[in-house]
């Protein structure tokens, strides 16, 4: 940042630390050792949404460097609150081919000028109960925090998103103003992950 912008109080956009990603599958190995989630394979990539040619472009090179893969399988969807969400599964559920998956998506936009609309990336865990859990990495805060929506209800598990912030804490960088902590209700893919035993 240069004097004229200090002097004027403007501030560039914080870049994305896109290799904090890869902490998720250490966080996940932990997770499955300390409590009942396992990952379902299943992560996302949100954004803010846009148009033009330059975004067909991405998309184009999401497809490219994601479909020669036959584990990965990715999907956009929309979530009606501004924001497109490339949803990308690993059918092995394996968390490492996920993140990686999850990082060539997130690298592809930001080659193409659209970091600075990155909202977050998740990976998505499950419990035999039928629990869903989003580990969650926000860009502009290079930081993580858990989201634990109660089945079939508009509220959040709080005291389970306290308790697996404390076991990952060795594992991510965990944000610590819990009004960050933003719910991702409808996040794409988050209802959709299987139970960690159903047949995949």
């Amino acid at each position: 940042m240069g004097l004229l912008d200090i002097i004027l109080g403007r501030s560039k956009p914080k870049q994305a630390n896109l290799d904090q990603l890869f902490g998720f599958p250490s966080a996940a190995i932990t997770l499955q050792a300390a409590t009942d989630f396992r990952p379902t394979g299943i992560g996302a990539v949100a954004f803010r949404q846009v148009e033009g040619a330059a975004f067909t472009s991405v998309e184009q090179e999401i497809k490219g460097l994601l479909g020669g893969d036959s584990d990965i399988a990715v999907r956009q969807a929309n979530d009606g609150f501004g924001y497109t969400w490339e949803v990308v599964r690993s059918k092995s559920r394996d968390a490492s081919s996920l993140v990686t998956s999850l990082h060539a998506v997130n690298s592809a936009l930001e080659a193409q000028g659209f970091g600075p609309m990155l909202l977050c990336s998740t990976m998505y865990l499950r419990d035999s109960a039928g629990q869903a859990l989003a580990l969650v990495y926000l860009y502009k805060r290079g930081t993580f925090y858990p989201f634990a929506p109660v089945p079939g209800s508009q509220q959040r598990n709080s005291a389970l998103e306290l308790q697996i912030r404390g076991t990952i804490a060795d594992d991510l960088r965990i944000e610590d103003d819990l009004s960050k902590w933003s719910p991702l209700w409808g996040a794409p893919g988050l209802d959709e992950a299987p139970a960690p035993d159903e047949e995949h």
